[in-house]
């Protein structure tokens, strides 16, 4: 499973290296620093269609985005420190160096998504489904010590999305 991860992982990054996405494919919504990190603060996202939405370089502290449909979204750089992703749905998202401390990702769905270089400091994960996401080795180490529960979407263990021993 592991070798399989990052053979995947490996292919992912040599293809987004030969083949770079296009200036249309980059035109989704963006939220960038120009907003301003304190409007940003404590924002309610929950239950919002955020389909393919961009967050870069962004301190989103206690940001609210439970139950929010963030399908393709981005986190770039991004600080999301105390932020609700309790049942969203990030699959086939990218967190690329992105700090989540202290988030509740319970019964959230990763199926697919990107997220190296990214640590999860204090998150809860209870429910949550990581299946052939791709994570940092020492990342999901530290996951799989407190991964528990079922998502209830997809029915998939949490410690089993993780390839927890």
């Amino acid at each position: 499973m592991k070798y399989w991860r990052l053979l995947i992982s490996f292919v992912l990054a040599t293809v987004l290296f030969l083949f770079p996405l296009s200036a249309e494919a980059a035109s989704s919504s963006s939220i960038t620093r120009s907003v301003g990190n304190d409007e940003l603060k404590g924002k309610d996202y929950s239950g919002q269609s955020l389909i393919g939405t961009e967050f870069t370089n962004l301190k989103l502290e206690n940001a609210n985005f439970s139950n929010a449909n963030l399908r393709g979204g981005v986190f770039n750089g991004s600080v999301l420190e105390g932020v609700n992703l309790h049942g969203a749905d990030f699959s086939e998202g990218i967190a690329y160096l992105t700090r989540f401390k202290n988030a509740d990702f319970s019964d959230a769905v990763f199926t697919d998504a990107m997220m190296l270089r990214s640590t999860f400091d204090g998150v809860n994960i209870t429910g949550a489904d990581f299946t052939n996401a791709i994570l940092d080795g020492i990342q999901v180490k530290k996951l799989c010590v407190k991964a528990t529960g079922v998502n209830s979407k997809t029915g998939v263990d949490t410690r089993e999305s993780l390839g927890c021993n």
